[in-house]
């Protein structure tokens, strides 16, 4: 009896996931562009880089060639870097050295995290010459010639004050092939991305690898300060942003991210780094994810494999579910729909990660990215 009472409460989860979240799993969200503006507004690109020596050149270079009619420069704020990232950037740009701006970065203040204080002064300077839109972009972004007309297109078609991508993600190597499509999977879960663009929804969120942002819209949210201390820092501005006016999150496949994740232990720090943030540094709420994900992702399989009668066919039919839930997104990441039925064992996975990340916590070394704690700064809990 109790057997088939979890069952029953696994599979309707499932069935209320797929038809009344948003259709999260269809992966429908693109990055559409709209008409041509009768004037293209001016743009100013913001990239936080500390050492990004490694893929900087290509985001630089991707970015000044552009095919945007309107104005368009971009300002690189080198924080603090131990790996000559400024002079990379200063030779990708060598032929269009006349729109790049690298700013030396000042040392880090009480309450900030790093790349919000990177993008503050960014920001400041970029204020300037007071461009229409900002757009901030991390220093391992690819972009195609078009990423940015469309961008601004489709921001200005239809009033966006953010218009952001979630851009495709590098899937190469076992670990990136095993976690990402479901770390994209698990996202849209969290936050629709069609609820993401309704006035009527206050789910709010935002991909920080690409976000074009109205500047005035910015200001009128209180800017970067409002913020400085998030470390899941593309989602608060969302949040902040969406009070303004509409938003809109998409996936691409015409801006990718060239940074890897060779092995599982790159993937477990890419999520650690951040999740317990997601959960408020809460243990009742860590405790009821991890419940929750329990119930979903493992229950089913475990009924499935050791039940019978009832409530062995309840959880058949749930993992058939999150298998068939889950091929959208193998689909745009071009992986094999076998990867479907393990979804289960990815997503246990992920919970260890969660776990690990309130330990990192605990630890005092929580939010850890280029040699800086940052979920333990004044102003983060």
């Amino acid at each position: 009896m109790v057997a088939n009472l979890v069952a029953s409460a696994a599979l309707t989860a499932w069935i209320y996931l797929i038809a009344g979240r948003g259709g999260f799993w269809l992966a429908a969200e693109r990055d559409d562009g709209g008409p041509a503006p009768s004037a293209w507004p001016a743009v100013t690109a913001v990239i936080p880089a500390r050492d990004e020596a490694e893929g900087v050149g290509q985001t630089i270079a991707s970015l000044l060639l552009q095919d945007y009619p309107g104005a368009f420069s971009v300002i690189l704020v080198d924080d603090q870097s131990s790996d000559g990232t400024a002079e990379v950037a200063r030779r990708a740009a060598a032929a269009a050295a006349d729109r790049l701006l690298v700013l030396p970065g000042a040392a880090l203040p009480a309450g900030w995290t790093g790349k919000l204080w990177a993008m503050k002064q960014g920001v400041a300077r970029a204020l300037l010459s007071e461009p229409t839109y900002l757009l901030f972009s991390d220093a391992d972004i690819v972009y195609g010639p078009d990423a940015l007309t469309r961008l601004v297109s489709k921001a200005q078609a239809d009033g966006l004050v953010l218009n952001s991508l979630m851009v495709r993600l590098r899937c190469e190597s076992f670990a990136e092939r095993a976690f990402i499509p479901a770390f994209i999977f698990f996202f849209q879960m969290l936050y629709p991305f069609a609820w993401v663009k309704r006035q009527d929804r206050s789910t709010a969120a935002a991909a920080g690898g690409c976000m074009l942002v109205r500047r005035d819209a910015l200001g009128a949210a209180g800017g970067i300060e409002a913020i400085r201390g998030a470390l899941i820092d593309d989602c608060a501005l969302a949040r902040n942003l969406k009070a303004q006016g509409p938003i809109r999150l998409s996936l691409t496949e015409r801006v990718r991210s060239i940074r890897a994740y060779a092995t599982v232990q790159d993937i477990r720090r890419m999520v650690a780094r951040s999740a317990y943030a997601q959960l408020r540094y809460s243990p009742l709420l860590l405790a009821a994810t991890v419940a929750g994900m329990a119930l979903i992702y493992l229950v089913p399989v475990v009924l499935a494999l050791f039940d019978h009668g009832l409530a062995q066919a309840l959880g058949l039919l749930a993992w058939a579910i999150m298998a068939i839930a889950f091929q959208p997104v193998l689909r745009f990441y071009r992986r094999s729909p076998l990867w479907g039925p393990f979804l289960p064992a990815i997503a246990l996975a992920y919970m260890a990660f969660t776990l690990d990340s309130a330990y990192q916590y605990a630890r005092k070394r929580g939010g850890l990215w280029k040699g800086r704690v940052q979920s333990n700064v004044d102003g983060v809990r």
